[in-house]
This record gives C-alpha cells, sequence and structure tokens, in this order.
C-alpha cells in the first residue's frame, strides 16, 4: 500500500496563493506518476495536475494552466501543487493520487490506485 497525506488547504482570498503538499509512504514512490484532483460540492472529480515518475512531464488541466505548478521531491516522496491567483471556482476538496509509472493516461482518475483523504481549499470572492 502507499499512503498519502496531504496538507496545505484553507481559505484565502481571491488572487491569493496556497501550496498544496502530498507525503507519500509504503512504496517506493519514484514507482509512480503522482496527480492532484479536485471535487467541489454536486461536481464530478477533475483532474487538476499531474507530473511523470521523474518530474520531467507535467501536465495540466486548461482551467489551472499557467496559474498552477505540480512538482515533486523523489528523495523526500513529496509531491507539491503551487496555486497562484486562486479563483472562487477552484473552491473544492483537492486529493493527491498515486498511478503506477506505465499508465500514460494521467488524466483519468479511475487509473489511480491510491489516493488521500483530501484538503479543503476555499477561495473567498
Amino acid at each position: 500500500q502507499l499512503q498519502l497525506v496531504e496538507s496545505g488547504g484553507g481559505l484565502v482570498q481571491a488572487g491569493g496563493s496556497l501550496r498544496l503538499s502530498c507525503a507519500a509512504s509504503g512504496r517506493t514512490f519514484s514507482d509512480y506518476a503522482m496527480g492532484w484532483f479536485r471535487q467541489a460540492p454536486g461536481k464530478e472529480r477533475e483532474f487538476v495536475a499531474g507530473i511523470k515518475w521523474n518530474g520531467g512531464t507535467t501536465y495540466y488541466a486548461d482551467s489551472v494552466k499557467g496559474r498552477f505548478t505540480i512538482s515533486r521531491d523523489n528523495a523526500k516522496n513529496t509531491v507539491s501543487l503551487q496555486m497562484n491567483s486562486l479563483k472562487p471556482e477552484d473552491t473544492a476538496v483537492y486529493y493527491c493520487a498515486a498511478t503506477p509509472m506505465s499508465n500514460v493516461s494521467i488524466r483519468l482518475a479511475t487509473l489511480y490506485a491510491y489516493w488521500g483523504q483530501g484538503t479543503q481549499v476555499t477561495v473567498s470572492s
């Protein structure tokens, strides 16, 4: 089992920034591509950002491109999501997730085997 624990959520005004972190334990972190997903009330879980096992390739949803940055540190078993220029529509529970490095469909939530418990991000207008 790969355990994932998110931190860093909170309440911020529109235009502000937050940095989410996800700490992994239990398996070899570099065997996994990592993703961040979010789910707002009444909506389906959606892909936000993803990063390949070595950090060399990143992916973003169009809605966050240019504002969010995903990164990972395999030595520390962590993945982070820097969120800038936050908007009220970014309000959601944010989850980090892990998928085997062989997965080429990094945007598909159904292919992620491990999930954190989620952290709430609230952006006020």
